[in-house]
C-alpha cells in the first residue's frame, strides 16, 4: 500500500491455541499498515466472522476444532470473503494440499519470524498469492507430480489440456511464469509489461480456467507443462 491515506490491511486471525493467537496478533498490531479486525478460535467462527467483518485476509490455521481450517478456506473463498493465508506446521502434508484446493491464497509456516508473517499478510493482500517461494515452489512441484500425497483421495483426475484453447496467447506465457512461482513483478520483468497488466491477465485467466487461486493456476501450469518465455 502506498500513500498515508491508504486503508490498513484488515486482517481476521484464525487460530484456536491462545498463546499464539496472542502472538500473531501482536505481531500484526505490530505494523502500521495492519489492522486486525478480529479472532476466531475455530473454522465455524472464522466462516462467521469473515461474513460480519469482510477482512482483506484471514489468517487461518490449520487443525481447528468444529470446523477444520480446509473446510473453512473453502467456505470462504467460495463465496469470495477474504483471501486466505494458510498456517500449518509443516510445508508437505495432506492438509496444504487440501487447503490448496480449497482455493487458499498463500501458505506460511507457523515457525516463521514475524517480519515473514508480515510480509506474506501483505503480499496476499495485494493479491500476490505465491509466497515463501521455497515452500510454494516444492508444494507446486509436489502436488503435480503423478502420484503425489495430492491425489491419494483421487479426487484430481488429470486436467484436460483443452482448457487452455480459451486463453490468449498472452494470458498462457502468464500462466506459464505462475507455474515457475513469480511474483507479478517478476513476471512483468520477465515479459516487459506493466505490473498493473500482469495483475489484469491475471485476474482473467483465473476466470477463463475456473479457478479460486495463483497457486491452483501454478499447479495447472506445471501439470500441463505451460511454460513462460
Amino acid at each position: 500500500m502506498t500513500g498515508a491515506a491508504a486503508q490498513p490491511i484488515r486482517v481476521l486471525v484464525a487460530e484456536d491455541q491462545s498463546a499464539v493467537r496472542a502472538g500473531l496478533v501482536l505481531i500484526l498490531g505490530s505494523a502500521p499498515d495492519i489492522e486486525v479486525v478480529g479472532e476466531a478460535v475455530d473454522g465455524a467462527e472464522a466462516v462467521r466472522l469473515a461474513h460480519a467483518l469482510r477482512p482483506d485476509v484471514v489468517l487461518m490455521d490449520i487443525q481447528m476444532p468444529r470446523l477444520d481450517g480446509v473446510s473453512a478456506t473453502r467456505r470462504i473463498t467460495a463465496e469470495q470473503l477474504a483471501d486466505v493465508l494458510v498456517l500449518t506446521t509443516f510445508d508437505l502434508d495432506a492438509y496444504v494440499f487440501g487447503a490448496l484446493r480449497a482455493g487458499a491464497a498463500g501458505f506460511l509456516l507457523k515457525d516463521s519470524d514475524a517480519a515473514t508473517l508480515l510480509t506474506a499478510v501483505r503480499t496476499v493482500a495485494a493479491g500476490e498469492g505465491l509466497i515463501a517461494p521455497a515452500v510454494t515452489r516444492r508444494l507446486i512441484a509436489e502436488f503435480a507430480r503423478p502420484g503425489s500425497a495430492g491425489r491419494t483421495a483421487g479426487d484430481r483426475p488429470a486436467p484436460d489440456p483443452a482448457v487452455l484453447e480459451a486463453l490468449t496467447p498472452r494470458e498462457r506465457e502468464v500462466l506459464g511464469c505462475l507455474g515457475e512461482g513469480l511474483s507479478n513483478a517478476d513476471v512483468a520483468v520477465r515479459l516487459a509489461m506493466a505490473e498493473a497488466t500482469v495483475k489484469t491477465h491475471v485476474s482473467r485467466l483465473l476466470a477463463k480456467l475456473e479457478l479460486r487461486s495463483r497457486l491452483q493456476a501454478a499447479v495447472l501450469a506445471r501439470e500441463l507443462g505451460v511454460v513462460g518465455p
